[in-house]
């Protein structure tokens, strides 16, 4: 490439990085963040459902379907008693509306002289829309199954009869209500009806009217009228002493990171600094654009998309350290840096977007959110690698004034790592397997021993509530509680009352939870209900979940058989369920409790997996194709040992963020730091000792023979 070439790409990508600040800044500054029930709160409604239990669980499946049309994202919905339905919605600008539509019993019926012909059943799908023939709006609706054969019936015995009749009427009745009635248009034949399977409910409806209609229809029928028994405001669950710990730790950690890679990289660490704050406002901008609400398990993305963030700009500098020392030219080292590790930054990240799209697709729930937010994260690390961290580079590095003094660069050498160790490592890779299986043995062997502590989202529990006399202060409630001995207890609290959600306690846990609960409150409290509750990840959730999960691995290991190879592909998922069963048995000996925070950080640690071992096997591929024949353990070896400084400086830029985590805050921020210090570990390690020899002893069985005969055909020719 020409240096006017190089020049005009670098003004190009200068423009590109920009505009998305600029366009990142005006959102930053005009909206305001949607943020979740565990940070801010939002509504709590109470239903009672008109029927037996069964009833009650099916109608808790169609709300869910409302308040996820409702545009509301990680709700809690549960169950407390036999028939009452807890919905708390998060951020709610009008609970008035939520509360007329998640009432509704919207059984739907299609009418001809005053009987019912057709039910909802039959309705795959509803969408308001413009009326493209006079004023307001329309519902277009979908049929499904046998309902366009019932449909083209009816309206062609409808056709039959004369304009201006009653029989030519088709109405359309919404509990028993007539909504619309409109005459079959004159071009339908008689008898031949109107096919197709979609027909369009009129009625002048406004726009707010028709789409409160479809989303009724389209999310389907409650089977049992329900009544709202409650509504109010409740405050955030997590309280301000957790934020305001989460949001220092955040900055302690990073400003930590940020010190550390200029530590390790010096000018070039401070470009990447600059970047990576560029890289945060984008993030943040992406998740207000697309009106993602922030809880903490949606945050998890973001702690894994910072590690791949600050993995890319160390990943880029450790390559332009290598061209340096091959031919020492500041500005062409950093070229080829960027050029070099774009490989490994395109994997890793394709991977990591891979499962968050498929996790989006098909999960819900707080699994779905941590999609979201994992999406937008990767995009803005790999816009602040690729595009702002190499404008910053390159333009300071190819100045006169640091050109003349390579050492203030950082890129000047290989470092301490790379210069001093040596290793092979894999000469009898079988030793490394054994290790690593005795290890997941110990670990798994605590779900057996202990028990993984289940927390309310999956078990269900108790609803305590209490009322006092005056207002009552949450995070005194909350410090109370959990020095007592209870420090998984869900506390929210409204006005004059405070709610408690915990998993499954006897009579003598609930006694001592009233006591302490009492001696907080000023002027006492009175406790006003005490009931179960179910699991709010119901087990269409988790099984959605679990779908969502297998089929995104089974992408990730499709994408690297590609990519790669289909042993490396193997070799990878090995890693990853080995860091699943670690993670989860170590928890379990250690009586953590596994919640929803919980399945993010699982969640986040199977990312970071993946992005570790295809960094290596990106390595791994480069020295395959100039040394194919050297001994295959040896190549691997050499692949693990020239990514270790890579894998170290990555590793402690997370390390930071985490720790700061774990000693500043408690509960589940706690947890979450602990779950993701263990993945990391785990991860890290993983590689090295299962993914790697795993590789190996599947090369050695499945031996690429077909390639090396093509390499040795081409040497003789």
């Amino acid at each position: 490439m020409s240096r006017d070439n190089a020049r005009r790409g670098l003004l190009v990508r200068g423009l590109i990085a920009l505009g998305v600040l600029v366009a990142s800044a005006f959102l930053l500054l005009t909206t305001d963040p949607r943020l979740g029930l565990d940070l801010r709160g939002g509504t709590q409604i109470v239903l009672e459902a008109k029927g037996d239990a069964d009833a009650a669980n099916r109608s808790m499946e169609v709300l869910r379907r409302r308040v996820d049309a409702l545009g509301v994202a990680e709700p809690v919905i549960a169950r407390s008693g036999e028939n009452r339905i807890v919905v708390e919605l998060p951020g709610v600008q009008d609970p008035e509306e939520a509360v007329k539509v998640l009432g509704r019993t919207a059984q739907l019926t299609v009418q001809r002289n005053g009987q019912t012909v057709m039910t909802g059943e039959g309705i795959s799908d509803a969408n308001a829309v413009r009326n493209q023939q006079g004023a307001g709006f329309v519902v277009n609706i979908q049929f499904q199954g046998d309902a366009p054969g019932k449909w083209q019936k009816i309206t062609g015995e409808a056709a039959c009869e004369p304009s201006g009749t009653p029989g030519r009427q088709i109405a359309f009745a919404l509990d028993g209500k007539v909504v619309s009635s409109p005459e079959v248009s004159l071009d339908t034949p008689c008898g031949a009806g109107q096919p197709g399977g979609a027909t369009t409910i009129t009625g002048r409806f406004s726009q707010e009217e028709a789409k409160e209609l479809a989303l009724v229809i389209r999310s389907g029928a409650l089977p049992v009228p329900v009544e709202v028994i409650e509504q109010r405001t409740v405050g955030a669950t997590l309280g301000a002493e957790a934020i305001e710990a989460s949001a220092k730790a955040a900055m302690i950690g990073i400003a930590l990171t940020s010190l550390f890679l200029i530590f390790a990289y010096r000018l070039a660490g401070f470009l990447a600094v600059i970047a990576l704050v560029g890289y945060a406002g984008v993030a943040y901008a992406g998740l207000l654009a697309v009106g993602a609400t922030l809880t903490l398990p949606g945050l998890a993305g973001f702690v894994l998309a910072i590690g791949m963030a600050v993995d890319a700009n160390v990943l880029i500098f450790e390559r332009a350290r290598e061209e340096y020392a091959r031919k020492p030219n500041l500005r062409r080292a950093a070229e080829g840096g960027f050029r070099g590790a774009l490989s490994a930054i395109a994997d890793s990240n394709v991977t990591t977007l891979l499962a968050a799209g498929l996790l989006f697709w098909l999960a819900t729930g707080p699994v779905r959110g941590f999609g979201v937010t994992l999406t937008i994260g990767v995009l803005a690390s790999m816009f602040s690698a690729l595009v702002l961290s190499r404008v910053l580079v390159l333009w300071v590095l190819g100045t006169r004034f640091v050109a003349k003094r390579p050492r203030l660069s950082g890129l000047h050498t290989l470092g301490w790592v790379r210069q001093r160790l040596t290793a092979v490592l894999y000469r009898r890779p079988s030793r490394w397997l054994l290790a690593a299986a005795a290890v997941v043995l110990v670990a798994i062997t605590g779900l057996f021993v202990r028990g993984l502590n289940l927390g309310v989202e999956f078990t269900g529990g108790r609803m305590l509530d209490y009322a006092a006399g005056g207002p009552i202060d949450a995070g005194r409630v909350r410090s109370a509680l959990s020095g007592a001995g209870f420090p998984d207890v869900v506390v929210s609290s409204s006005g004059n009352e405070v709610s408690l959600r915990t998993g499954p306690i006897d009579d003598a846990a609930s006694t001592r939870i009233g006591q302490v609960v009492n001696s907080a409150v000023d002027g006492g409290a009175r406790q006003s209900s005490n009931e179960l509750i179910g699991p709010s990840l119901s087990s269409e959730l988790r099984r959605n979940a679990v779908i969502g999960l297998a089929i995104a691995v089974a992408a990730q290991l499709g994408y690297l058989a590609i990519r790669f190879d289909w042993r490396l592909g193997l070799a990878t998922v090995a890693a990853l369920l080995s860091d699943v069963l670690v993670l989860i048995g170590v928890f379990a000996w250690m009586g953590k409790t596994a919640d929803g925070v919980f399945l993010a950080a699982l969640l986040t640690v199977i990312g970071y997996s993946v992005n570790d071992s295809v960094v290596v096997f990106d390595r791994l591929r480069e020295l395959r194709g100039s040394r194919f024949s050297a001994p295959y353990p040896d190549v691997v070896s050499d692949a693990v040992v020239q990514t270790v400084p890579r894998t170290v400086n990555t590793g402690i830029g997370v390390l930071f963020v985490l720790s700061a985590l774990l000693v500043l805050g408690d509960g589940s921020l706690a947890n979450f730091a602990t779950a993701l210090l263990i993945g990391l570990v785990a991860g890290t390690a993983s590689t090295v000792v299962t993914a790697a020899p795993v590789a190996i002893w599947l090369e050695a069985r499945w031996p690429r023979q077909a390639v090396s005969k093509k390499r040795a055909v081409g040497v003789r020719a």
